[in-house]
């Protein structure tokens, strides 16, 4: 029936709403699948329980398979070794019937309810409550303890504590930390709540924490003996058995609240409830159910099937008044049955309305989807276009600044050629009047010789700006690095000397001569110092500026370190490389930028970092500049 009510819903989604769409709504298929077979599957477990009725009857060989839920309170393999001889037993009682045990914890229970996987439950009566608010359940019977006389009334909550601890009353449990079973255990957790709100306290907060481990029990109990906790909650006469497993000792622990009921054999801290009951769901058929309770008293306490289960027999069913009682008094309710079972309800009467409403709510889905995805491409497009006019306009924004500084780079350096022009020639004429009377090795000579020295290289310095606006090539040349290095410091001495830099300087390798544009360097070099003492001015005036400049000749390279111990950089090496970005309130912004033109323009590389970015530094404090020129620059 279910996979010709699939076949008709997939051909709907092909037919109705087109190939495509169909397509991604028969992707849903599997899920509207299962619902419905939730909705029919009342059906079926009707059709299972005729179909014990018919094995009862005849004389077949096939066996109805039958399964039982029971609480899993001390593991799953301990729960089928304790309850599958049970279901054998009831296998044989019952003709055309195998029974099958199936350990289980709270919320698995109801789930297997809920799905119809299972037709009986081993559980308390706290569990039963719970259950029968959402499920038709019917009791058949009520188990007798193996202990305390075959007593009926066996559940109840013992807290235990460290035979060493400071816990002697319900009092000093206030805000301890405790562990317990699961919040739905009568024993394990809602007995001793319902004696906690008997004796005034407020089980809501009193607690400093409480933790629910599950099942097995045994992890419970030694949280206590190992002292992760202070308490634990744990179900009546669990320590005990433990005790007599020999899984603990007994003097390590002490029990809280402690009272022993006249017949009974262990202590246990509240008052006792009904034990654990054997029930029926309402797909069994009545006649199934009787055979079964039949069975149930029959069992006497020798049978290896009762002794296996510990238990004494069965009874009927007792008064369940102290739990409703105890669920009262704490406003303990059932809590609601789960959305989807209230939809399967809903859609098992109106079946036709339901798998409209389905296939309605699964084509607004795709639609919605299918309309998420088109708004997510239009805003990527729109995000990518907007950033690509971001970076048009600051293009155009640095081709503007550019052609400016242009014009005035241009002008400034064609009337700086006149002045520069005349110094040289006054100092040439100077110098050729000295030399015709005789006085070429006089101090003056010298002096005029050094003005004329640093006009013809500011001249080139002019001519060489002007070629870096206008775009022309270097002029290079044979030249030596060292050579480059000492003029370049000797224009920094004076500043040397008022800031009280230390100056330390380390040449490496054997030097040779490197081809190049001897200004363009000289150029990068100014910069680069410059850019160091303006860094060590902003020092506290206690510390020593030092400076180390280091020359090293390699086989390929020749490389040059500026290392201070300033304050660093201030901003990323990036974004200081860029035209028009300065960190200084008078800057410009193009020192860096013609470094790395000239370092370009030589196939070189220049980098600049903090110095605690390298082991090798001797200071972790200040900017380290690097810069490598190839040995071979005949190809520029």
């Amino acid at each position: 029936m279910i996979g010709r009510l699939g076949f008709a819903l997939a051909k709907c989604c092909m037919e109705g709403v087109g190939r495509l769409k169909g397509a991604l709504i028969c992707l849903f298929l599997p899920f509207c699948l299962l619902q419905v077979g939730n909705v029919l599957a009342s059906e079926s477990a009707n059709e299972i329980g005729d179909a014990i009725v018919d094995a009862s009857i005849s004389d077949k060989t096939d066996l109805v398979h039958l399964r039982v839920g029971v609480l899993a309170n001390h593991g799953v393999q301990k729960g089928i070794e304790r309850w599958q001889p049970m279901m054998d037993y009831l296998s044989q009682e019952v003709p055309g019937t195998h029974f099958e045990v199936v350990p289980v914890d709270f919320d698995e229970m109801s789930r297997q309810l809920l799905e119809h996987e299972l037709q009986f439950i081993v559980t308390n009566p706290g569990q039963y409550f719970n259950l029968s608010s959402n499920f038709p359940l019917s009791w058949l019977a009520t188990m007798k303890s193996h202990m305390h006389g075959g007593a009926t009334f066996a559940i109840g909550s013992t807290i235990i504590v460290r035979a060493d601890s400071q816990i002697y009353t319900l009092k000093d449990l206030e805000g301890k930390h405790l562990v317990a079973s699961d919040p739905q255990a009568l024993g394990g957790y809602q007995a001793a709540i319902g004696l906690l709100h008997k004796m005034g306290y407020n089980p809501e907060n009193y607690f400093g924490s409480l933790r629910f481990l599950g099942f097995p029990l045994e992890p419970i109990v030694y949280q206590v003996r190992d002292g992760t906790v202070d308490a634990a909650i744990t179900p009546f006469c669990t320590l005990e058995e433990m005790i007599q497993d020999g899984l603990v000792k007994k003097e390590d622990f002490r029990v809280i609240h402690p009272t022993m009921p006249a017949g009974y054999e262990c202590l246990v801290s509240t008052q006792l409830y009904p034990n654990w009951s054997f029930a029926a769901a309402d797909t069994v058929p009545p006649a199934i159910t009787q055979k079964i309770t039949q069975a149930l008293y029959a069992l006497g306490p020798d049978h290896p099937a009762a002794i296996q289960a510990k238990t004494l027999g069965w009874t009927a069913p007792i008064s369940q008044l102290k739990v409703i009682k105890l669920f009262k008094e704490l406003q303990l309710k059932a809590p609601p049955p789960p959305l989807h079972y209230t939809v399967l309800k809903w859609m098992e009467k109106n079946k036709e309305w339901g798998l409209a409403l389905l296939l309605l709510f699964l084509v607004s889905t795709v639609y919605h989807l299918w309309l998420e995805y088109k708004f997510r491409q239009k805003s990527d497009f729109l995000i990518d276009t907007e950033r690509q006019l971001k970076d048009k306009a600051l293009q155009v924004e640095r081709m503007k600044s550019a052609a400016i500084l242009g014009e005035i780079g241009s002008g400034l350096a064609h009337e700086l050629n006149q002045p520069i022009a005349a110094i040289t020639q006054y100092s040439e004429g100077g110098m050729m009047q000295l030399n015709s009377r005789g006085d070429a090795d006089s101090d003056l000579y010298e002096l005029l010789a050094k003005i004329n020295a640093q006009s013809a290289r500011a001249g080139a310095v002019v001519h060489r700006i002007r070629g870096l606006l206008k775009r022309r090539k270097s002029q290079y040349e044979a030249l030596s690095l060292d050579e480059v290095v000492t003029n370049t410091l000797a224009l920094f001495r004076r500043e040397f000397q008022q800031q009280g830099i230390v100056l330390t300087q380390e040449v490496r390798g054997e030097p040779y001569s490197l081809f190049g544009d001897a200004v363009g360097l000289s150029q990068v070099l100014v910069n680069l110092i410059k850019n160091s003492l303006d860094a060590m001015t902003e020092m506290k005036p206690d510390r020593e500026k030092r400076l180390l400049l280091t020359l090293e000749y390699g086989a390929q390279q020749a490389t040059l370190k500026l290392v201070d111990n300033g304050p660093g950089l201030k901003g990323k090496a990036q974004d200081l490389m860029a035209s028009f970005y300065s960190t200084k309130d008078d800057g410009l912004g193009l020192g860096l930028a013609i470094c790395c033109d000239v370092m370009r323009q030589h196939k070189g590389q220049f980098t600049i970092d903090n110095c605690a970015d390298h082991a090798d530094l001797p200071w972790r404090e200040g900017c380290v500049v690097s810069l490598s020129l190839p040995r071979n620059l005949g190809t520029c």
